[in-house]
């Protein structure tokens, strides 16, 4: 199915739009620029984003100061649209999914099954940015709207590293940086900078850290106690688990952080042999192949237990699929 942004729209006088918690680079960079495209588009109507406040280093794109993270009492929205996300991980946006006349879902996580009246999730593009993109009139795009979505597409690409990044990517990557922003010092403060607490974090969770499964797998994790210590937030653990990736030998990193009482929120890394879209989901969770997370209750040592079982059975049935295929070589 096709989907026409601006005939959705077309007579709206309110529009709303969210993504989900814990905003990240896609999410923002989506969000703010449907933001832009949409109130230049109509000028007529009213164009509101309602996120959890993103990091600071997402300052520098337009419109980051017009995001609501109060999410006060609305009337209902005409049109409200969900990005990066399914309706039911917008948080307390949430609410203004279930009032609007009509809502709009644009994501690319496989484990979104569509979560509005209008769905378009496309699981083989690289981030929801390209996604966006692809749908917008490129003549109506500006040298703001395209370093929003560039934001998105390096967070989600790891600054096209990942194994999402295809051809037509790097095609519309090169048209965005045509538009003249300065992308270098982009990919540098909001993709690679770290703070100095998030450096010692960093630090910490990779000396602390614990191989397994034959030294195939890694995983670490922060408590509660340890994160009030630095007074850190959730965003300044960001980049931990690729680092782990990192690691010569690592087919699957893991890093959790304490978010209750014997509860944790799971990141996951991969190589090509572990799906972690599908542990993930397991658990409640999603995301892509090889990047994915969710949210596991009891103590560090049964988290990860748990998680192993399945990380260990697709490592085994990818020795024995590759096994079977060099043998049928002969």
């Amino acid at each position: 199915m096709e989907l026409n942004l601006l005939e959705e729209c077309r007579n709206a006088a309110r529009i709303g739009i969210s993504g989900h918690v814990r905003p990240d680079g896609d999410c923002v960079g989506a969000c703010l620029g449907l933001w832009q495209y949409l109130g230049k588009c109509f000028p007529q109507a009213q164009v509101r984003v309602f996120l959890e406040k993103p990091a600071d280093i997402f300052r520098e794109i337009r419109g980051f100061e017009e995001i609501q993270s109060d999410f006060p009492q609305e009337e209902p929205f005409d049109v409200f649209f969900v990005l990066d996300s399914t309706a039911d991980r917008t948080g307390s946006a949430a609410r203004y999914v279930e009032t609007a006349g009509k809502t709009v879902n644009i994501d690319h996580h496989i484990s979104n099954q569509g979560s509005c009246m209008i769905n378009y999730i496309r699981p083989d593009v690289g981030s929801t940015c390209e996604l966006l993109y692809d749908l917008m009139e490129k003549d109506r795009l500006d040298k703001e709207m395209a370093k929003a979505i560039y934001v998105g597409m390096i967070h989600d690409t790891g600054v096209f590293q990942y194994s999402n990044t295809t051809p037509a990517t790097l095609r519309k990557g090169a048209e965005l940086i045509a538009f003249g922003f300065d992308f270098p010092r982009l990919i540098q403060e909001t993709f690679y900078q770290k703070t100095y607490v998030q450096a010692q974090i960093m630090g910490r969770t990779l000396m602390e850290s614990i191989r397994f499964l034959g030294g195939s797998c890694i995983v670490s994790s922060i408590d509660r106690k340890t994160m009030d210590f630095y007074h850190a937030e959730p965003r300044d653990l960001e980049g931990i688990v690729n680092q782990l990736r990192n690691i010569e030998g690592i087919e699957c990193a893991i890093f959790m952080y304490q978010t209750g009482v014997l509860e944790y929120k799971v990141s996951m890394r991969s190589g090509e042999k572990v799906d972690v879209a599908q542990i993930a989901a397991y658990f409640g969770g999603g995301g892509h192949a090889r990047a994915a997370g969710c949210t596991l209750s009891g103590t560090f040592h049964d988290c990860v237990n748990n998680l192993s079982l399945h990380i260990e059975k697709q490592l085994r049935k990818w020795e024995a699929d590759h096994d079977e295929r060099d043998n049928s070589d002969f």
